[in-house]
């Protein structure tokens, strides 16, 4: 399995398979910002519209793909435009394809954005999950200490009002 960072052109190309991996997340359940039934062409439109920040350089994308170059998961991280918060980012849409779950890609998506991020100066990190889902585990287990849990934040794919609880992780020289 190959872990590359994506350009612009890459996210635009190839939204029809990140839009797969979308669909077929949030069908399985996962929370990641949408209701169930996630139609293939509102998830390719989706991804086609983040083509635009990578560009800008807000977003930064990396995706996972198997030995027949099939998209089998992501994670980006969104970067901050204000001066007084560029030393954070927000770790976003981590995500894992059912049938490549359980052999560690989704900690190597992890360890991959975390790497990225401190070397480019970014000393902290934060992200907000769904409580008590299987991702809360990777995350308290890669030594992500949770900040709180707020209630009733996100409705998960079935519309039911579910809490979220937030994670930070400091990287880089700040790494404790």
């Amino acid at each position: 399995m190959r872990v590359l960072r994506w350009s612009d052109a890459q996210v635009r190309d190839g939204s029809a398979e990140l839009a797969d991996l979308l669909a077929e997340t949030v069908a399985g359940g996962a929370s990641v910002g949408f209701l169930a039934p996630l139609g293939r062409a509102e998830a390719a439109a989706w991804w086609r519209e983040r083509a635009g920040a990578v560009a800008a350089g807000r977003l930064a994308v990396w995706v996972a793909v198997d030995g027949t170059d099939r998209v089998a998961g992501t994670v980006s991280l969104t970067l901050p435009d204000k001066p007084n918060s560029r030393h954070r980012a927000e770790l976003v849409k981590l995500m894992v394809h059912r049938s490549a779950r359980g052999q560690g890609l989704g900690r190597r998506l992890l360890t991959t954005a975390e790497h990225a991020a401190a070397a480019t100066g970014i000393t902290l990190l934060h992200l907000d999950t769904e409580t008590g889902s299987p991702a809360e585990h990777l995350y308290r287990s890669a030594g992500w200490t949770a900040a709180g849990t707020i209630p009733d934040y996100a409705a998960d794919p079935s519309g039911t009002l579910r809490p979220t609880t937030l994670y930070y992780k400091r990287v880089g020289p700040l790494a404790r």
